[in-house]
Protein backbone atom coordinates (compact mmCIF):
# COMPACT_ATOMS: atom_id res chain seq x y z
CA UNK A 1 0.00 0.00 0.00
CA UNK A 2 1.44 3.73 -1.30
CA UNK A 3 1.58 6.13 1.43
CA UNK A 4 -0.10 9.09 0.61
CA UNK A 5 0.70 13.11 -0.25
CA UNK A 6 -0.48 15.87 -2.01
CA UNK A 7 2.54 15.82 -4.03
CA UNK A 8 5.90 14.48 -4.36
CA UNK A 9 9.23 16.31 -5.42
CA UNK A 10 11.68 14.78 -7.13
CA UNK A 11 14.97 16.14 -6.11
CA UNK A 12 16.39 18.52 -2.96
CA UNK A 13 18.06 20.94 -4.98
CA UNK A 14 17.60 24.31 -4.83
CA UNK A 15 13.90 24.38 -7.22
CA UNK A 16 12.58 21.39 -5.60
CA UNK A 17 13.24 23.06 -2.15
CA UNK A 18 11.65 25.60 -2.98
CA UNK A 19 8.69 24.06 -4.59
CA UNK A 20 8.24 21.87 -1.56
CA UNK A 21 8.35 24.38 1.13
CA UNK A 22 6.25 27.28 -1.20
CA UNK A 23 3.44 24.25 -1.88
CA UNK A 24 3.96 23.26 1.97
CA UNK A 25 2.80 26.07 2.88
CA UNK A 26 -0.08 26.58 1.54
CA UNK A 27 -1.09 23.73 3.40
CA UNK A 28 -0.50 20.80 0.69
CA UNK A 29 1.32 17.38 2.56
CA UNK A 30 4.71 17.51 0.32
CA UNK A 31 7.49 14.62 -0.02
CA UNK A 32 11.10 15.68 -1.66
CA UNK A 33 12.91 11.91 -3.19
CA UNK A 34 16.60 12.60 -3.36
CA UNK A 35 18.50 9.94 -4.21
CA UNK A 36 21.48 11.70 -2.70
CA UNK A 37 22.90 10.95 0.82
CA UNK A 38 21.94 15.06 1.58
CA UNK A 39 20.37 17.70 0.04
CA UNK A 40 21.60 20.84 -1.84
CA UNK A 41 24.41 19.06 -3.08
CA UNK A 42 25.43 22.00 -5.46
CA UNK A 43 24.39 24.63 -3.32
CA UNK A 44 26.34 23.51 -1.04
CA UNK A 45 29.23 23.71 -3.56
CA UNK A 46 28.53 26.63 -5.57
CA UNK A 47 30.44 30.10 -5.33
CA UNK A 48 33.02 28.15 -3.73
CA UNK A 49 31.15 27.44 -0.90
CA UNK A 50 29.62 30.71 -0.01
CA UNK A 51 27.03 30.26 -2.55
CA UNK A 52 26.16 32.69 -5.05
CA UNK A 53 22.02 32.38 -4.28
CA UNK A 54 20.95 35.17 -6.42
CA UNK A 55 21.70 38.42 -8.95
CA UNK A 56 20.15 41.46 -8.43
CA UNK A 57 19.93 42.82 -12.37
CA UNK A 58 17.94 39.09 -12.94
CA UNK A 59 16.28 39.66 -16.31
CA UNK A 60 14.87 37.25 -19.10
CA UNK A 61 17.65 38.21 -21.51
CA UNK A 62 20.10 36.54 -18.89
CA UNK A 63 18.85 33.19 -19.91
CA UNK A 64 19.30 31.13 -23.09
CA UNK A 65 16.31 28.61 -24.32
CA UNK A 66 14.74 27.65 -27.17
CA UNK A 67 11.82 29.83 -26.36
CA UNK A 68 13.12 33.43 -24.77
CA UNK A 69 10.00 34.02 -23.99
CA UNK A 70 9.02 30.87 -20.96
CA UNK A 71 11.24 32.56 -18.22
CA UNK A 72 9.41 35.62 -18.49
CA UNK A 73 6.50 34.86 -15.99
CA UNK A 74 7.67 33.00 -13.58
CA UNK A 75 10.96 35.10 -12.81
CA UNK A 76 8.58 38.88 -12.66
CA UNK A 77 6.44 36.81 -9.95
CA UNK A 78 9.01 35.97 -7.28
CA UNK A 79 12.28 38.66 -8.03
CA UNK A 80 15.62 37.99 -6.16
CA UNK A 81 14.25 40.68 -3.31
CA UNK A 82 11.77 37.74 -2.38
CA UNK A 83 14.19 35.68 -1.95
CA UNK A 84 16.44 38.36 -0.10
CA UNK A 85 13.73 38.79 2.34
CA UNK A 86 13.73 35.14 3.14
CA UNK A 87 17.71 35.30 3.32
CA UNK A 88 16.92 38.53 5.67
CA UNK A 89 14.63 36.90 7.77
CA UNK A 90 16.96 34.07 8.77
CA UNK A 91 19.64 36.54 9.18
CA UNK A 92 22.34 35.21 7.01
CA UNK A 93 24.57 37.60 6.30
CA UNK A 94 25.44 38.78 2.84
CA UNK A 95 27.14 40.83 0.55
CA UNK A 96 27.31 41.86 -3.33
CA UNK A 97 30.44 41.03 -4.94
CA UNK A 98 30.35 42.11 -8.41
CA UNK A 99 27.76 42.71 -11.24
CA UNK A 100 24.68 41.92 -8.50
CA UNK A 101 26.25 38.71 -7.04
CA UNK A 102 24.91 37.76 -3.61
CA UNK A 103 26.95 35.68 -2.11
CA UNK A 104 26.85 34.20 1.59
CA UNK A 105 29.27 35.93 4.15
CA UNK A 106 30.00 32.72 6.08
CA UNK A 107 29.20 29.43 4.21
CA UNK A 108 27.05 28.03 1.74
CA UNK A 109 25.51 25.67 4.23
CA UNK A 110 23.56 28.39 5.88
CA UNK A 111 21.03 28.43 2.29
CA UNK A 112 20.51 24.90 2.97
CA UNK A 113 19.93 24.86 6.54
CA UNK A 114 17.54 27.87 5.72
CA UNK A 115 15.53 25.68 2.82
CA UNK A 116 15.33 22.86 4.98
CA UNK A 117 14.26 25.05 8.55
CA UNK A 118 11.39 26.20 6.32
CA UNK A 119 10.52 23.10 4.38
CA UNK A 120 9.88 21.50 8.04
CA UNK A 121 8.21 24.66 9.45
CA UNK A 122 5.98 23.68 6.83
CA UNK A 123 5.26 19.88 7.14
CA UNK A 124 7.19 19.19 4.46
CA UNK A 125 8.81 15.57 4.56
CA UNK A 126 12.29 14.68 3.12
CA UNK A 127 13.75 11.51 2.15
CA UNK A 128 17.46 11.25 1.33
CA UNK A 129 19.51 8.12 0.03
CA UNK A 130 16.11 7.68 -1.46
CA UNK A 131 16.43 6.05 -4.97
CA UNK A 132 13.26 5.91 -7.19
CA UNK A 133 13.18 3.04 -9.35
CA UNK A 134 10.30 3.60 -11.37
CA UNK A 135 7.25 5.48 -11.16
CA UNK A 136 3.47 4.72 -12.57
CA UNK A 137 0.61 6.96 -13.39
CA UNK A 138 -2.83 5.89 -14.44
CA UNK A 139 -5.16 8.37 -16.21
CA UNK A 140 -6.41 10.79 -14.08
CA UNK A 141 -5.08 9.03 -11.46
CA UNK A 142 -1.49 9.44 -8.68
CA UNK A 143 1.63 9.48 -9.62
CA UNK A 144 2.99 6.13 -7.51
CA UNK A 145 7.06 6.29 -6.91
CA UNK A 146 8.25 3.18 -6.16
CA UNK A 147 11.65 3.55 -4.08
CA UNK A 148 14.20 1.99 -2.12
CA UNK A 149 11.73 3.11 1.03
CA UNK A 150 8.31 1.91 -0.30
CA UNK A 151 5.86 3.09 -2.64
CA UNK A 152 4.64 6.78 -2.50
CA UNK A 153 1.19 8.37 -4.57
CA UNK A 154 0.15 11.97 -4.63
CA UNK A 155 -1.58 13.54 -7.76
CA UNK A 156 1.22 15.84 -8.54
CA UNK A 157 4.52 15.05 -9.07
CA UNK A 158 7.03 18.24 -9.38
CA UNK A 159 10.13 17.33 -11.52
CA UNK A 160 13.44 18.77 -10.19
CA UNK A 161 16.16 16.48 -10.31
CA UNK A 162 18.86 18.79 -12.33
CA UNK A 163 20.51 18.06 -15.52
CA UNK A 164 23.77 16.37 -16.88
CA UNK A 165 26.29 18.61 -14.97
CA UNK A 166 28.61 17.54 -12.22
CA UNK A 167 28.22 14.03 -12.54
CA UNK A 168 30.38 13.37 -9.35
CA UNK A 169 27.14 15.37 -6.96
CA UNK A 170 24.92 12.05 -8.26
CA UNK A 171 23.64 14.17 -11.44
CA UNK A 172 21.77 12.15 -13.68
CA UNK A 173 19.13 12.10 -17.12
CA UNK A 174 16.45 11.10 -14.67
CA UNK A 175 14.39 13.69 -15.40
CA UNK A 176 14.89 13.76 -18.70
CA UNK A 177 13.71 10.15 -18.83
CA UNK A 178 10.52 10.75 -16.94
CA UNK A 179 9.86 13.78 -19.28
CA UNK A 180 9.97 11.37 -22.30
CA UNK A 181 7.77 9.23 -20.69
CA UNK A 182 5.28 11.12 -20.63
CA UNK A 183 5.31 12.14 -24.12
CA UNK A 184 7.78 15.39 -23.48
CA UNK A 185 10.15 16.39 -25.70
CA UNK A 186 13.67 16.74 -24.44
CA UNK A 187 16.12 19.22 -26.92
CA UNK A 188 19.64 18.28 -27.08
CA UNK A 189 22.03 18.83 -24.16
CA UNK A 190 25.23 19.74 -23.81
CA UNK A 191 27.70 21.50 -21.06
CA UNK A 192 27.35 24.70 -20.20
CA UNK A 193 29.54 27.49 -18.12
CA UNK A 194 32.35 25.23 -18.78
CA UNK A 195 36.01 25.67 -19.36
CA UNK A 196 37.05 25.24 -23.12
CA UNK A 197 39.73 22.84 -24.50
CA UNK A 198 42.71 23.59 -26.55
CA UNK A 199 44.56 21.47 -28.61
CA UNK A 200 47.84 21.54 -31.19
CA UNK A 201 49.47 24.39 -31.57
CA UNK A 202 47.27 26.66 -29.44
CA UNK A 203 47.31 24.11 -26.34
CA UNK A 204 51.35 23.78 -26.92
CA UNK A 205 52.03 27.78 -26.72
CA UNK A 206 49.95 28.23 -23.86
CA UNK A 207 49.81 25.17 -21.51
CA UNK A 208 53.16 26.08 -19.69
CA UNK A 209 50.97 29.37 -18.71
CA UNK A 210 48.76 27.80 -16.56
CA UNK A 211 47.73 29.74 -13.66
CA UNK A 212 48.01 33.22 -15.36
CA UNK A 213 44.62 35.08 -15.44
CA UNK A 214 44.03 38.54 -17.28
CA UNK A 215 40.97 40.66 -17.85
CA UNK A 216 39.79 40.21 -21.67
CA UNK A 217 36.40 40.42 -23.51
CA UNK A 218 35.63 36.95 -25.56
CA UNK A 219 33.29 37.47 -28.07
CA UNK A 220 30.95 34.87 -30.06
CA UNK A 221 28.11 34.25 -31.78
CA UNK A 222 27.39 38.23 -31.69
CA UNK A 223 27.45 37.66 -27.61
CA UNK A 224 30.43 39.44 -25.86
CA UNK A 225 31.00 39.05 -22.29
CA UNK A 226 34.11 41.07 -19.89
CA UNK A 227 35.84 39.78 -17.21
CA UNK A 228 39.14 37.41 -16.56
CA UNK A 229 40.01 34.55 -18.24
CA UNK A 230 42.11 31.73 -16.88
CA UNK A 231 45.15 30.15 -18.65
CA UNK A 232 44.88 26.20 -17.46
CA UNK A 233 46.75 23.31 -18.34
CA UNK A 234 44.11 22.26 -20.90
CA UNK A 235 42.88 25.17 -22.46
CA UNK A 236 41.28 28.11 -20.90
CA UNK A 237 38.51 29.10 -17.86
CA UNK A 238 37.65 31.71 -15.92
CA UNK A 239 34.22 33.59 -15.31
CA UNK A 240 34.34 35.50 -19.07
CA UNK A 241 34.88 31.74 -20.68
CA UNK A 242 32.73 30.40 -18.74
CA UNK A 243 30.28 33.09 -19.47
CA UNK A 244 30.88 32.45 -23.56
CA UNK A 245 31.55 28.71 -23.50
CA UNK A 246 27.62 28.35 -23.68
CA UNK A 247 27.19 30.03 -26.73
CA UNK A 248 30.32 28.40 -28.38
CA UNK A 249 30.38 25.38 -29.91
CA UNK A 250 32.86 23.76 -31.82
CA UNK A 251 34.37 25.38 -35.35
CA UNK A 252 32.89 28.80 -33.93
CA UNK A 253 34.59 32.11 -33.92
CA UNK A 254 35.80 33.05 -30.63
CA UNK A 255 37.78 36.06 -30.19
CA UNK A 256 39.47 37.56 -27.36
CA UNK A 257 40.13 41.51 -27.01
CA UNK A 258 43.34 41.83 -25.00
CA UNK A 259 42.92 45.36 -24.11
CA UNK A 260 39.46 45.41 -23.49
CA UNK A 261 38.08 49.02 -22.51
CA UNK A 262 40.46 50.30 -24.81
CA UNK A 263 41.33 51.28 -28.25
CA UNK A 264 44.05 49.04 -29.22
CA UNK A 265 45.63 51.60 -32.15
CA UNK A 266 45.44 54.58 -29.88
CA UNK A 267 46.80 52.97 -27.12
CA UNK A 268 49.95 51.18 -29.70
CA UNK A 269 50.45 54.67 -31.37
CA UNK A 270 50.77 56.61 -27.66
CA UNK A 271 53.50 53.87 -26.64
CA UNK A 272 55.05 54.78 -29.94
CA UNK A 273 55.34 58.32 -29.34
CA UNK A 274 56.22 57.80 -25.76
CA UNK A 275 58.53 55.25 -25.93
CA UNK A 276 59.65 54.76 -29.06
CA UNK A 277 62.87 52.83 -28.45
CA UNK A 278 60.87 49.95 -26.35
CA UNK A 279 60.40 46.65 -27.37
CA UNK A 280 56.62 45.65 -28.23
CA UNK A 281 57.20 42.94 -26.04
CA UNK A 282 58.31 45.35 -22.76
CA UNK A 283 55.03 47.69 -23.55
CA UNK A 284 52.45 44.92 -23.77
CA UNK A 285 54.26 43.33 -20.86
CA UNK A 286 53.42 46.40 -18.39
CA UNK A 287 49.62 46.00 -19.10
CA UNK A 288 49.33 41.94 -19.49
CA UNK A 289 50.99 39.32 -17.55
CA UNK A 290 54.27 39.47 -18.88
CA UNK A 291 54.85 35.80 -19.70
CA UNK A 292 51.66 35.74 -21.87
CA UNK A 293 53.21 39.24 -23.53
CA UNK A 294 56.33 37.48 -24.09
CA UNK A 295 54.36 34.35 -25.79
CA UNK A 296 52.08 36.56 -27.64
CA UNK A 297 55.27 38.51 -29.28
CA UNK A 298 56.96 34.58 -30.13
CA UNK A 299 54.17 33.15 -32.11
CA UNK A 300 51.54 35.92 -32.99
CA UNK A 301 52.97 39.18 -33.16
CA UNK A 302 56.16 40.48 -34.65
CA UNK A 303 58.10 42.07 -31.87
CA UNK A 304 60.60 44.94 -32.38
CA UNK A 305 61.19 48.21 -31.08
CA UNK A 306 57.94 50.34 -31.20
CA UNK A 307 59.32 53.29 -33.19
CA UNK A 308 60.29 50.40 -36.25
CA UNK A 309 56.81 50.14 -37.22
CA UNK A 310 54.48 52.03 -39.90
CA UNK A 311 51.08 52.49 -39.38
CA UNK A 312 50.10 49.89 -41.55
CA UNK A 313 51.51 47.32 -39.13
CA UNK A 314 50.42 49.18 -36.17
CA UNK A 315 47.42 48.40 -37.35
CA UNK A 316 47.81 44.99 -37.98
CA UNK A 317 48.61 44.67 -34.38
CA UNK A 318 45.66 46.37 -33.09
CA UNK A 319 43.53 44.13 -34.96
CA UNK A 320 45.14 41.23 -33.51
CA UNK A 321 44.99 42.24 -30.10
CA UNK A 322 41.30 43.46 -30.29
CA UNK A 323 40.00 40.25 -31.78
CA UNK A 324 43.06 37.92 -31.15
CA UNK A 325 41.39 34.26 -32.81
CA UNK A 326 41.67 31.47 -29.97
CA UNK A 327 41.05 27.92 -31.69
CA UNK A 328 39.10 26.05 -29.09
CA UNK A 329 38.60 22.45 -29.79
CA UNK A 330 35.90 21.70 -26.56
CA UNK A 331 34.89 21.72 -23.72
CA UNK A 332 35.96 20.29 -20.20
CA UNK A 333 32.43 18.38 -20.56
CA UNK A 334 29.65 17.70 -18.05
CA UNK A 335 32.21 16.90 -15.55
CA UNK A 336 33.23 20.68 -14.39
CA UNK A 337 30.29 22.42 -16.43
CA UNK A 338 28.20 24.72 -14.18
CA UNK A 339 24.90 23.99 -15.96
CA UNK A 340 23.48 22.12 -17.90
CA UNK A 341 22.04 23.53 -21.78
CA UNK A 342 19.10 22.01 -23.58
CA UNK A 343 16.30 20.04 -21.43
CA UNK A 344 12.53 19.25 -21.42
CA UNK A 345 11.09 21.59 -24.35
CA UNK A 346 9.32 24.32 -23.04
CA UNK A 347 6.82 24.30 -25.36
CA UNK A 348 4.92 21.29 -23.58
CA UNK A 349 5.15 23.46 -20.01
CA UNK A 350 3.44 26.49 -19.06
CA UNK A 351 4.85 29.22 -18.43
CA UNK A 352 2.96 30.53 -15.17
CA UNK A 353 2.58 26.99 -13.13
CA UNK A 354 5.59 24.97 -14.80
CA UNK A 355 2.94 22.34 -14.96
CA UNK A 356 2.88 20.22 -18.25
CA UNK A 357 0.22 20.57 -21.02
CA UNK A 358 0.25 17.08 -21.54
CA UNK A 359 -0.42 15.27 -18.45
CA UNK A 360 -1.95 17.04 -15.38
CA UNK A 361 -0.21 16.95 -12.09
CA UNK A 362 3.41 16.91 -13.54
CA UNK A 363 5.33 19.81 -13.05
CA UNK A 364 9.06 20.59 -14.38
CA UNK A 365 11.22 22.92 -12.68
CA UNK A 366 14.84 24.37 -12.28
CA UNK A 367 17.77 23.57 -14.61
CA UNK A 368 15.79 20.02 -16.17
CA UNK A 369 13.85 22.70 -18.68
CA UNK A 370 15.34 24.39 -20.97
CA UNK A 371 16.62 27.08 -19.43
CA UNK A 372 19.68 28.43 -18.72
CA UNK A 373 21.43 31.07 -16.89
CA UNK A 374 24.50 33.21 -17.28
CA UNK A 375 27.32 32.77 -14.37
CA UNK A 376 26.75 35.07 -11.19
CA UNK A 377 23.27 33.82 -9.22
CA UNK A 378 20.69 33.26 -12.55
CA UNK A 379 20.67 29.90 -12.48
CA UNK A 380 19.81 29.86 -8.81
CA UNK A 381 17.02 32.79 -9.61
CA UNK A 382 15.71 30.66 -11.94
CA UNK A 383 15.46 27.41 -9.13
CA UNK A 384 13.72 29.71 -6.50
CA UNK A 385 11.57 31.66 -9.33
CA UNK A 386 10.28 27.84 -11.05
CA UNK A 387 10.14 26.13 -7.84
CA UNK A 388 8.25 29.09 -6.63
CA UNK A 389 5.55 28.87 -9.26
CA UNK A 390 5.07 24.84 -9.32
CA UNK A 391 4.88 25.44 -5.43
CA UNK A 392 2.09 28.26 -6.05
CA UNK A 393 0.35 25.67 -8.31
CA UNK A 394 0.53 22.16 -6.56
Amino acid sequence: MAERFDALVVGAGAAGLMCALTAGRRGRRVLVIEHANKVGKKILMSGGGRCNFTNTGTTPANYLSANPHFCKSALARYTPWDFIAMVERHRIAYHEKVLGQLFCDVSSKLIVKMLVDECLAAGVRIETDCSIERIAHEDGGDFRAHTARGAFAAPALAVASGGLSIPSMGASGFGYEIARRFGHDVLPTRAGLVPLTLSGKHQERLADLSGLSLPVTASCNGRDFSNQMLITHRGVSGPSILQISSYWQPGDDLRLDLLPGRDALDWLQRQQRERAAAELKTALGETLPKRFAQRLCEHWLPNKPLKQYNLPELKQLAATLSAWPLVASGTEGYRTAEVTLGGVDTDGVSSSTMQSKRVPGLYFIGEVLDVTGWLGGYNFQWAWASGNAAGLAI
